[in-house]
């Protein structure tokens, strides 16, 4: 590739990456509505579990060590846990199949009231699509980040957040955004600068 040439794919890339992030501005009604519920789960003691494939699998480990550890406050631990533990993948997946090794593992951790973050950039990710499914079976709900089509994905999760592209680069980039962004407004919503309330304990209702 020439000079010029790169730059442009530099360029370009960059400017549709900005692109999808703008867009989504016209979500912000919903990722409220999301973090909201996501910060009355954790007030009624549910727990987050989270799951997806490749780059997904990242932005899921990403979520969770956000709200264990911290975002941007000192605070208490979040409970969230991923789905990605190697031993009790390659166990169930060599044993059984892959395909059902989130299913498992939802089916065996998650209680009613909980939230599963299921990552799929297509939305049709079979393994992901089965743990989603398992999750509201158990009477938990079901937070779906996936691409502009949602695919399966996107029709069955209780709160869907599409984001506006078929470039799955372009979607996981904004899938960390929206990660972000919801586990900001989570520790704003539970620990509040200005709250009263004893160190590490979250602000009730």
């Amino acid at each position: 590739m020439t000079l010029d040439s790169r730059l442009d794919l530099i360029r370009s890339a960059l400017r549709e990456s900005a692109r999808v992030k703008e867009a989504l501005t016209a979500e912000a009604s919903t990722i409220i509505r999301v973090a909201d519920r996501l910060a009355a789960t954790f007030r009624a003691g549910g727990h987050l579990y989270a799951c997806g494939n490749g780059g997904s699998a990242c932005d899921a480990m990403h979520l969770v060590e956000e709200l264990v550890a911290r975002y941007k406050a000192d605070r208490p631990g979040i409970p969230a846990h991923h789905l990605m533990d190697p031993s009790t993948l390659t166990c169930w997946s060599n044993d059984y199949e892959y395909a059902t090794a989130f299913r498992r593992q939802v089916e065996t951790l998650m209680r009613p009231g909980d939230v599963l973050v299921a990552i799929s950039t297509s939305g049709n990710s079979p393994n992901v699509v089965m743990a989603a499914r398992a999750a509201l079976e158990k009477g938990a709900w079901v937070i779906g980040l996936t691409g502009a089509d949602g695919g399966e994905l996107g029709r069955i999760a209780t709160e869907p957040l599409r984001v506006p592209s078929g470039a799955t680069e372009r979607i996981q980039e904004a899938h960390i955004t929206l990660i972000h962004l919801l586990c900001e407004l989570v520790e704003k919503e539970l620990y509040p600068l200005d709250s009263s309330s004893l160190p590490g304990t979250p602000v009730p209702r």
